[in-house]
């Protein structure tokens, strides 16, 4: 018997990542999107007929979509940056009663970038010093960027300092983000370049199938993904 499509809750639909999830999401069987919120919508409301919430909205709603997450058992996928750490707090007590994907970034090479940055550091050693480099088009709002601070984060522990972290806010980039690791008479750097949302897109609804699936859990691409050897947390 054929699987029914997962039905979507999309939370941002006419921003940017929105718009992209959208057009995808239309050209996918396995995708229903059941309802879209924006602006001004009662995201509560439009949670009761999905299957998982997509965000991509803003930082300040996620009171809202975590309260209708738990009102209405529904899993979630947060594309969503820059949240403070009451808001971070907010997502993993959610996390003790629905399964969440919290993910900085969704496109598969940039979870391999963070599997290759922690392989890098641990061989590499103290000789080298790690610093990140991020641009991004000069309408984004959060510096530095959710993938440069899960860059650091990922150095962290491994270097015991602080990790510094250079931002571009310039043109139309869609992302850019280097792992540098400066040694004597030498130098390694890892990059990743984003040509597109989609990339970000795609990752987002491949979480979305996955999350249904799963039992009450903050997870991470890198879980989605199966790339273990990094910390779990997005």
């Amino acid at each position: 018997m054929k699987n029914s499509p997962v039905r979507v809750l999309l939370i941002g639909a006419a921003g940017r990542m929105g718009k992209t999830v959208l057009d995808l999401a239309q050209r996918d069987r396995e995708i229903e999107i059941a309802a879209r919120c924006d602006l001004g919508d009662s995201i509560e409301l439009a949670m009761k007929n999905c299957d998982v919430a997509i965000d991509f909205s803003r930082a300040d709603s996620v009171d809202e979509i975590c309260r209708g997450a738990l009102q209405h058992g529904k899993s979630l996928v947060i594309g969503t940056t820059g949240h403070s750490q009451q808001q971070r707090k907010t997502i993993e007590q959610t996390a003790h009663s629905v399964p969440i994907v919290l993910a900085s970034n969704f496109s598969v090479g940039v979870n391999v970038l963070f599997w290759l940055t922690q392989k890098a550091a641990e061989l590499l050693g103290s000789d080298f010093d790690p610093e990140i480099v991020e641009t991004h088009h000069k309408m984004k709002k959060d510096a530095p960027s959710g993938t440069a601070k899960t860059l650091a984060e990922i150095l962290q522990p491994l270097r015991n300092t602080r990790i510094p972290i250079e931002s571009i806010r310039e043109g139309d980039v869609v992302g850019e983000h280097t792992a540098i690791f400066r040694g004597p008479g030498e130098r390694l750097e890892l990059t990743h370049r984003a040509g597109s949302r989609e990339i970000f897109a795609l990752g987002a609804l491949r979480a979305a199938k996955w999350i249904t699936k799963k039992s009450p859990g903050l997870y991470s691409m890198q879980d989605v993904l199966g790339l273990r050897t990094c910390s779990r947390d997005p």
